[in-house]
C-alpha cells in the first residue's frame, strides 16, 4: 500500500513485541490455569503440591487419581444426571430459542415490541434476584428436588432468544418476500429459509446452552435434596472433606467435569463453522 497505512506486516519491532506479548499474557491467564489442574491431577501421592517452586511437569505421573475420585463419589451416576439436565437445557434453548427468535424477527404481531422491550430488561436483572420466584415456581409445581426442577429455569434463556432474533434478521429481506409472494407458510420459511442461515448462530446456542447446564452449581445445590440425584458439578464438593482435603483428587474431579465441554466443543465447532459457511447469503 502506498502512501497509505504500512498494515500489519508492517508492523514496527515494537509494536509487534507489545502484541506478542499481549498474546502471552492472555494465553498464560486463560490456559494456565487449566494445564496447572491438568497437572495436579497426574501428580503422584509423594509429590508436594505446595513447593515454592511448581512444576507443570508431574514427576511421579499417574492415572490413580482419577480412579480414587470414581472410588469416593458416583462420578457416572452424577455425571448422568447432568447429561439429563443438559439435554433438557439444550433441547429447550435450540427448540424454543429458534421460534421464539424467528417470531420476533420475521412476524409481525400485535405487541411484538412491548415483548422484545421485556426481553432485553431480563437481562438486566442478575440470576440471583430471581432465584427465589424461581423456586417458589418450581416447588409449586411439584418439581423440587427433581432434575426436571433443575432444568426448567435454564430451559429457555432471554440471551439466546435474541441471538437468533439478530441471525434470522441478518437475513435479507427480498428473500423472505419471495418466499410470501410464493404462498410459502411460516412454517416453510422457518425450516426452508430460516434455519439453513442460522445454523451456525444455533450451534453457539447449544454450546452455551450445554456450558450452562453442565456447569451451574448454586441453583441445584438449591433444588436438590437427595444425593443420588445430584449433578456432578454438586457431587464433587465431596471430594472436599470435613477434616482433609486432597488438591490431587480435587483437581481430577475438576478434570471429569471439564472433559465433557471440551467434546462437546469440539464436536460442534465444525457444524458451527460448516454452518456460518454454508448460511452465507451472496446477494
Amino acid at each position: 500500500m502506498a502512501g497509505g497505512g504500512r498494515g500489519f506486516n508492517g508492523v514496527s519491532p515494537v509494536e509487534k513485541v507489545v502484541r506478542y506479548t499481549l498474546l502471552v499474557f492472555v494465553l498464560v491467564i486463560t490456559i494456565g490455569p487449566f494445564l496447572w489442574q491438568l497437572s495436579t491431577s497426574l501428580k503422584g501421592i509423594g509429590e508436594d503440591v505446595y513447593t515454592q517452586t511448581p512444576s507443570f511437569i508431574p514427576q511421579q505421573p499417574t492415572l490413580g487419581n482419577y480412579a480414587e475420585v470414581t472410588e469416593t463419589i458416583p462420578v457416572w451416576a452424577y455425571a448422568g444426571n447432568s447429561l439429563f439436565v443438559a439435554f433438557i437445557v439444550v433441547a429447550g434453548n435450540a427448540v424454543g430459542a429458534t421460534l421464539a427468535g424467528f417470531a420476533l424477527a420475521k412476524l409481525r404481531f400485535r405487541g411484538s415490541k412491548p415483548a422484545l422491550g421485556l426481553f432485553l430488561a431480563t437481562l438486566v436483572l442478575p440470576g440471583e434476584v430471581t432465584i427465589i420466584s424461581q423456586y417458589v415456581i418450581v416447588r409449586g409445581l411439584g418439581f423440587a428436588d427433581s432434575l426436571v426442577g433443575v432444568a426448567l429455569p435454564g430451559a429457555l434463556q432471554m440471551l439466546n432468544v435474541l441471538l437468533m432474533r439478530t441471525a434470522f434478521l441478518s437475513i435479507p429481506k427480498d428473500i423472505d418476500s419471495a418466499a410470501i409472494i410464493d404462498g410459502a407458510t411460516v412454517w416453510q420459511r422457518l425450516v426452508h429459509i430460516g434455519l439453513p442461515n442460522v445454523r451456525g448462530m444455533l450451534s453457539v446456542v447449544v454450546i452455551f446452552s450445554f456450558i450452562y447446564a453442565w456447569d451451574d452449581f448454586l441453583w441445584p445445590l438449591i433444588v436438590l435434596t437427595d444425593p443420588d440425584k445430584y449433578t456432578l458439578t454438586v457431587g464433587l464438593q465431596y471430594l472436599n472433606g470435613t477434616f482433609t482435603s486432597n488438591p490431587r483428587l480435587i483437581a481430577a474431579g475438576t478434570m471429569i467435569a471439564f472433559l465433557p465441554i471440551v467434546a462437546v466443543f469440539a464436536v460442534l465447532q465444525r457444524f458451527f463453522f460448516k454452518g456460518v459457511e454454508a448460511g452465507a447469503i451472496k446477494g
